[in-house]
């Protein structure tokens, strides 16, 4: 049997039929298993993976209707097709309430049956992506990526879907919003997880070394080059390359790491060219197309990067998840402070959830890290916090209006106070809105006299 070939296991105590079944399913590039009659079809599906069954509901012994209820305790997963005669549609009807797919009326039409096991085939593999789908977000669960806001979620499912494959990744979102932790989940939920999963920061690393820590060198490739070393690429050879800060790299190393991207091959600082297999994962808090733009960033390594997109939301636009994220901080550094901490008071949370968090989560975790260790109580109270949090401005995220107001006037009133918040920003305030900014300064300049 291929792998991943549909496996259709055909029940009928006709042999004739069995046989003709048996030679139709087989030129529909399926796996077709065969029994006479219900037990011995029990007894296949116990010992095989079948994705569909099809079976004749009027059998002796055991009929389709029982054989149904047999497989459903044996693999639920598993889809039934019932064939059957004219006189009996009123009981394969009733068998369908009972988990059965669809049924089929005799004499059979090759077109009709084989569209509908198909359909079976094709539900059975939805549920079974839909299952695995899952699976893998409870792994990422597991890496502790906590959140329940709507855009939040979606980058994970996003990144869930992406992680069996071998497709370049490109993260983007602010710093401090978890963009490496979402990387190594990638690298965990892939074939590659056993692998290494190499990190490295172009933004801490100066552009005269950049290209040799990527890459590696020889002996005696520059001054000071003592001994040979294997660069980062070759350390992630089956793994997974993380590239956090990815727009800080130089021209000189934007085309080695094209090649590495388009050919799978590099050449160390006085060596030959090396082969590898490594997955990137590039990640960045700029526009990567204004960049090209400024010709800042290669436009064709861009496009090489730009294949699968997960965009990371800031904490103020998922502030829903801030006493999530805080009870996390509260009883991992509580466990690692040894001390006995409960909670968070309400009016600690209250002040939590509405402030701006510029930093993102990792300002978060410092915070929480920062109160675990200062109080003297076993709970964090306002006093607990940081000044800046306790007299910060406080993020409304509401603006009213009354009834009636004009739209262009809601939309700059929006506008007005989205910047008095972000205190002029207008890239910020932008992003907030939803919006581009010339959006923003075509407004203003309306209401230039």
């Amino acid at each position: 049997m291929v792998e991943n070939q549909p496996v259709l296991l055909v029940v009928e105590d006709d042999k004739n039929n069995l046989i003709s079944l048996e030679k139709i399913f087989k030129r529909e590039s399926m796996h077709v298993l065969t029994a006479l009659d219900g037990r011995e079809a029990l007894d296949v599906v116990r010992k095989n993976r079948v994705d569909v069954v099809l079976t004749d509901l009027m059998m002796p012994g055991m009929t389709g209707d029982d054989l149904l209820f047999a497989i459903k305790a044996v693999s639920p997963d598993t889809e039934v097709v019932l064939m059957t005669a004219y006189g009996t549609v009123e009981k394969a009807v009733e068998t369908m309430k009972r988990g059965a797919y669809d049924f089929v009326e005799k004499p059979l039409k090759r077109a009709a049956i084989v569209k509908t096991v198909r359909k079976a085939l094709e539900k059975h593999s939805l549920v079974m992506e839909n299952r695995t789908l899952k699976k893998r977000l409870m792994n990422f669960e597991s890496r502790k990526i906590i959140g329940n806001n709507p855009a939040f979620r979606h980058a994970c499912e996003v990144s869930v879907q992406a992680a069996p494959s071998v497709a370049t990744v490109l993260i983007l979102g602010e710093s401090g919003t978890g963009k490496e932790l979402l990387a190594r989940a990638v690298h965990e939920n892939s074939p590659r997880a056993e692998q290494a999963f190499v990190a490295v920061n172009c933004a801490a690393l100066p552009e005269t070394i950049m290209e040799a820590e990527l890459f590696g060198y020889e002996r005696g490739a520059f001054t000071g080059a003592v001994q040979r070393r294997e660069g980062r690429f070759k350390t992630a050879d089956q793994g997974t390359i993380f590239l956090d800060e990815v727009a800080e790299m130089s021209p000189a190393v934007q085309v080695k790491l094209l090649r590495v991207l388009q050919e799978g091959e590099f050449e160390p600082l006085g060596g030959q060219t090396l082969s590898v297999d490594t997955r990137v994962v590039a990640a960045t808090n700029r526009d990567l197309e204004e960049e090209v733009k400024q010709g800042n960033f290669r436009e064709d390594l861009f496009y090489r990067l730009n294949v699968i997109i997960i965009t990371l939301p800031p904490l103020r636009q998922r502030l829903d998840d801030v006493p999530l994220l805080a009870e996390h901080f509260l009883a991992q550094y509580s466990l690692r402070n040894k001390k006995e901490i409960r909670e968070i008071t309400p009016e600690a949370m209250a002040l939590l959830t509405s402030y701006y968090w510029p930093g993102n989560v990792r300002e978060l975790e410092n915070v929480i890290e920062r109160a675990v260790v200062l109080t003297r109580d076993t709970v964090i109270r306002p006093a607990d916090l940081p000044q800046s949090i306790v007299e910060g401005e406080r993020f409304q995220g509401q603006v009213t209006f009354s009834i009636g107001t004009p739209v262009a006037e809601m939309e700059l009133k929006m506008i007005q106070e989205t910047l008095r918040y972000t205190k002029g920003d207008k890239k910020l305030a932008a992003q907030l809105l939803g919006i581009a900014p010339r959006t923003i300064y075509r407004k203003l300049e309306a209401l230039e006299p």
